[in-house]
């Protein structure tokens, strides 16, 4: 990847998005169905777009949000639906637009109290509470949140019953209505006007944040940390859990400090991502520039990204650590201090996801449960308790509670950030914890790369079978697997992964860009890294060549 000159460098003011132009365009500018790029589309975490490019406009969250009342109809959900957002520009208005339609439709809605933002892992934690408590209503939930993503970004995402990301089939279904509603300029979508869909008898004050507080002594070890003393150093990145980490400090005694609570839709005070975008990733060394040299202050320091889904922890001695590097330290801690967890409970990881994890499970004598990009493989094993620990390349994760129950069945930065003062008060820090699975299991170089691939070529990609694969050897060593469904849940990865002894490359097509993606690693040096890289572009070249 080219870095930009800039990246790690503090945004400048002639990065910054203009919010009024962004919102205008929101409510003025009015989607094109018959354009690609502008219908409803639902990726593996709903649908993003901006309201400048003409993919995420007041049209498009009004046509979903009918959309989704009939998929609720469909499948008998007749419960509340709670709804939350982050703290982007476009997010206050989509929430206004799903608002009048989902009063429009009658649904019982669940919004934060004084206006609150809600991040995504207490909506997943509030569905699966009410559904426990009442079984007969179930209930479902909506997140406006693009995540991560630059300021400029709208997101839109359906959490079903179960509490964590659509499935296939339901996001199918629900998308291809909305397009509908779109090619037939809404007609069908019901509506209230704002003013009145908030005070009906259908919208509900839910108080998020001290539900989700007072829970967590039920999957974190809070005693501990509050009995250490250690000091913590939080940054919310301006994101949607902005107002919870002082609740948290004040409910538990705990010693932490919230280094910026600043609120700014224009995020002015991030450094620049490696592409010179702002964008609040917490695991990326660019975006993370304010935050990283404060490690010094406290035992231990982790940001969370806009919608509080996604992990960074910043530990003492060995600074932000790669999303790979915590999520094999969490599973080689969790598991020898999680006494009521089941025997026999697994740890999912997906398919890009580093290989020490497998190593690591296989010291433990647990199962490790590999599936394709996409959190929403983990839900079942999540709500079964099959599955103790649940983690993504891309610095997600959520764990069961202390007595082996579920948590949330979507990623929860929170509970991920809050471990990481558990290791540290209890055991070692982090950084510490992995540096010592390295001395066992060999030190693992890993990269994600991207290289050019028209959209014919990015769907066969998509489309591609282990007999493409014409070589037997990968960067000087036989090749052990060839996988293009995962073998967890067998479901198809979407691409293919190819496996030798001491390394492995997979390549996946792109949603968004006319790029696909490798992900490489190996545990011998970084010259055998940039082999892997080079072959892995060589052996998916020749499948473009051939099947041209």
């Amino acid at each position: 990847m080219k870095i930009h000159p800039r990246a790690g460098q503090l945004a400048a003011e002639s990065d910054l998005v203009d919010v009024p132009k962004l919102i205008a365009a929101y409510f003025e500018d009015r989607p094109d169905p018959g354009i690609a790029e502008q219908r409803v589309v639902f990726g593996t975490s709903g649908h993003r777009g901006s309201s400048f490019q003409r993919s995420f406009n007041e049209w498009h969250i009004l046509a979903i949000t009918q959309a989704i009342c009939l998929y609720r109809r469909k499948q008998k959900i007749d419960g509340p639906l709670f709804l939350g957002i982050d703290t982007h520009a476009l997010s206050r208005p989509a929430f206004e637009s799903a608002l009048e339609v989902l009063a429009g439709n009658g649904v019982d809605v669940m919004i934060a109290q004084n206006n609150e933002y809600t991040p995504t892992p207490v909506i997943s934690h509030a569905i699966l509470k009410y559904n426990k408590n009442c079984p007969a209503g179930l209930s479902d939930g909506i997140v406006i949140t693009p995540s991560h993503n630059p300021p400029d970004s709208g997101g839109f995402k359906y959490d079903p019953p179960h509490g964590g990301p659509a499935e296939g089939d339901a996001t199918k279904w629900i998308e291809a209505k909305a397009n509908e509603f779109l090619s037939t300029n809404l007609k069908g979508v019901l509506r209230m006007v704002f003013q009145n869909a908030l005070v009906a008898g259908t919208t509900y004050e839910h108080d998020y944040l001290t539900a989700y507080v007072e829970d967590l002594s039920s999957v974190i070890d809070m005693d501990v940390i509050r009995d250490s003393a250690i000091s913590i150093g939080v940054d919310p990145l301006g994101g949607a859990g902005v107002h919870y980490w002082e609740p948290i400090a004040k409910r538990y005694g705990l010693k932490l400090k919230v280094v910026n609570p600043v609120v700014d839709p224009t995020f002015r005070f991030m450094t620049l991502d490696w592409d010179g975008k702002i964008r609040m990733d917490p695991s990326s060394t660019y975006a993370m520039q304010s935050f990283i040299p404060m490690k010094d202050d406290f035992d231990i320091s982790f940001a969370c990204d806009t919608d509080h889904d996604r992990h960074g922890i910043i530990a003492k001695g060995s600074g932000l650590l790669p999303p790979n590097h915590y999520l094999a330290a969490c599973i080689a801690y969790l598991f020898t201090q999680r006494p009521a967890w089941r025997p026999n409970a697994a740890v999912g990881k997906t398919v890009v996801s580093s290989s020490m994890i497998g190593r690591v499970s296989r010291k433990l004598g647990r199962k490790l449960f590999e599936v394709p990009v996409g959190f929403k493989y983990f839900v079942d094993g999540l709500l079964r308790g099959d599955l103790g620990f649940a983690g993504e390349e891309s610095a997600g994760s959520s764990f069961l509670r202390l007595d082996g129950t579920v948590w949330t069945t979507d990623k929860d930065g929170m509970i991920a950030a809050l471990l990481a003062a558990e290791m540290t008060a209890k055991s070692k820090d982090p950084g510490e914890i992995y540096f010592d699975l390295t001395q066992e299991f060999g030190t693992p170089l890993y990269e994600r790369t991207d290289a050019s691939a028209t959209a014919e070529q990015k769907e066969l990609l998509a489309r591609i079978s282990k007999a493409d694969i014409a070589v037997s050897t990968l960067a000087g060593e036989d090749i052990v697997a060839i996988q293009t469904n995962a073998p967890g849940d067998g479901n198809p990865i979407g691409g293919v992964k190819v496996i030798s002894e001491n390394g492995w490359f997979a390549a996946r097509p792109s949603g968004t860009e006319e790029i696909y993606k490798i992900y490489a690693e190996t545990f011998k040096d970084e010259q055998h890294l940039r082999q892997i890289q080079a072959e892995a572009e060589s052996i998916v070249g020749e499948v473009f060549r051939k099947r041209a």
